[in-house]
């Protein structure tokens, strides 16, 4: 390549490629589109169909970091700073999880067992993180309003950023909490993707995740149910007759953590499994009888 054609946008999209490939990126060349899109600030379909464009030589430290830092194992979305959730862009945070596609199955179970679209629902959101669960519901419950609580108070100023920019901000408060702490109503729906991952595994996690998603928001105690059940104590107060309740589980813990809600005197709604065949939620019902 000639020193000419290196400070193209072809150029740096070709070298680009080459370094994420030769790191064992998949898909590299799709990614290096999509950084030096970044870098530049441009659409990535002008890298495409502009390669002989000039690269700025401050784009090209950009993306020479970028590139550095996805080669060093760092999630392309916490270069980028945002996941696609639900078909909506979602800001991310040192302090929020980075949403992945299994959690869409409790945004998909919720809306199963409520089909009515127009309920004016009442949502709540234990350890909102980016929000994504809360706002996703709320995009298609458009007369549901809903809070989102979460003990990291950078978690909450992202959600509220999201629920601004999806132009949700009207129905959506964000707090920060000790899971349900600071809230004294009673909800139509609660919904939560607590930490459940045993404390001893978080180590043995991939490197993508032990090192860039907040300890916090991973580590569920020992059993990996220490979250469940500081939230199933409260569960009584905080639903609404008849309430629904949408829990996110980990692999082999969906019967551990539907015992619990059992021993609340909540009623089995069933669960539903992901793409991969994994029981990944469980819902559960208030028996207080509304009226």
């Amino acid at each position: 390549m000639t020193a000419a054609a290196a400070g193209t946008l072809g150029g740096a999209l070709q070298a680009a490629a080459g370094r994420l490939k030769a790191a064992g990126i998949q898909q590299a060349r799709r990614e290096a589109r999509l950084l030096v899109a970044l870098a530049v600030g441009i659409a990535p379909e002008v890298v495409i169909g502009w390669p002989e464009r000039s690269l700025p030589d401050e784009a090209a430290v950009r993306l020479a970091v970028a590139v550095a830092r996805r080669c060093a194992g760092e999630p392309f979305s916490r270069i980028t700073g945002t996941r696609e959730f639900w078909s909506m862009p979602f800001r991310l945070g040192p302090d929020t999880l980075d949403p992945r596609p299994d959690t869409e199955t409790l945004v998909e179970a919720v809306l199963e067992t409520i089909p009515d679209r127009r309920l004016p629902l009442r949502i709540l959101d234990l350890g909102t993180g980016t929000g994504c669960i809360l706002l996703a519901l709320l995009k298609e419950y458009p007369a549901a309003y809903g809070i989102g609580l979460d003990v990291a108070p950078g978690a909450c100023a992202v959600a509220a950023e999201n629920a601004a920019e999806l132009g949700i901000a009207s129905r959506a408060a964000f707090a920060v909490s000790d899971w349900a702490a600071a809230v004294d109503g009673r909800f139509d729906v609660v919904v939560s993707n607590p930490p459940y991952i045993p404390a001893a595994d978080v180590a043995a996690l991939d490197v993508a995740v032990r090192r860039f998603d907040p300890h916090l928001a991973l580590a569920g105690g020992a059993d990996g149910l220490s979250a469940y059940r500081a939230i199933v104590a409260d569960l009584p107060r905080l639903l609404a007759p008849c309430g629904v309740v949408g829990l996110e589980v980990g692999a082999g813990q969906a019967r551990d953590v539907r015992d619990l809600c059992r021993e609340a005197a909540l009623a089995d709604l069933g669960s539903k499994r992901d793409l991969a065949g994994i029981e990944r939620c469980i819902l559960m019902q208030s028996t207080e009888k509304a009226g």
